[in-house]
């Protein structure tokens, strides 16, 4: 069953030169997680923030910190990032030899595990894993950019997974990242989707505007929860 739609704002879009004081305003503006990019450079084409960052980001709010690792070889970073403060680990389908392994550590670290499949990338990846996942990301996005635009064909990927979760009868947060805002948002939850990972569309017009921001595309669900 389709959950209540929680909001992650990717702080990816935020503003580095002060971004403890965004994460707070983020939390006080009604962020359900706070969604964190690592990128390495080589896995995807961009550079962002390593363990320490999350480690002092964490004072700064109690939400979840949701842990997106774009990042290969993936497994020695592990550890740190869930010492780090990390509550959901995410991780790859193409960032480690073994994912069954990969997985298995997270949730031997105490944390909840997490799958990103890049958009070309089959739903059919999660059928041996399904069962493990506390989560499954859908990039609408290929990773390593903000701001780029939602590719539609993901869609169809967020319905297949919305059937295996439900006949599987697991509570599994149904994750997309890329490319929302308030208009794709509506066909993101129409999949099946329900939790939203938006940076620009959350961190448009400044703390002002952030509270808006998060209820415009919460509100984007046909219940309004």
């Amino acid at each position: 069953m389709q959950q209540p739609i929680r909001i992650a704002p990717s702080i990816l879009s935020a503003d580095f030169a002060r971004l403890g004081a965004e994460i707070a305003a983020i939390d006080k503006a009604g962020a359900d997680y706070i969604h964190i990019d690592v990128m390495d450079g080589h896995f995807v084409p961009n550079l962002t923030i390593g363990p320490g960052v999350v480690k002092a980001l964490r004072p700064h709010t109690d939400k979840i910190f949701d842990v997106h690792l774009m990042i290969a070889p993936v497994d020695p970073y592990l550890e740190a990032f869930a010492e780090a403060g990390a509550d959901i680990i995410t991780v790859h389908v193409e960032a480690g030899a073994h994912t069954h392994r990969t997985i298995q550590e997270i949730k031997r670290l105490g944390k909840k595990a997490g799958l990103s499949l890049n958009p070309a990338t089959p739903v059919d990846e999660i059928d041996y894993l399904i069962e493990e996942l506390d989560l499954i990301l859908v990039m609408s996005v290929n990773p390593g950019f903000g701001g780029q635009k939602f590719i539609p064909s993901q869609l169809d990927k967020l319905r297949e997974i919305r059937k295996r979760i439900d006949a599987l009868g697991k509570t599994i947060d149904l994750q997309v990242d890329g490319g929302i805002n308030a208009d794709t948002a509506v066909q993101a939850i129409a999949a099946g989707a329900d939790v939203l990972v938006a940076g620009t569309a959350t961190f448009a017009g400044g703390p002002d505007a952030y509270a808006g921001n998060i209820a415009r595309l919460r509100g984007a669900s046909p219940d309004g929860q």
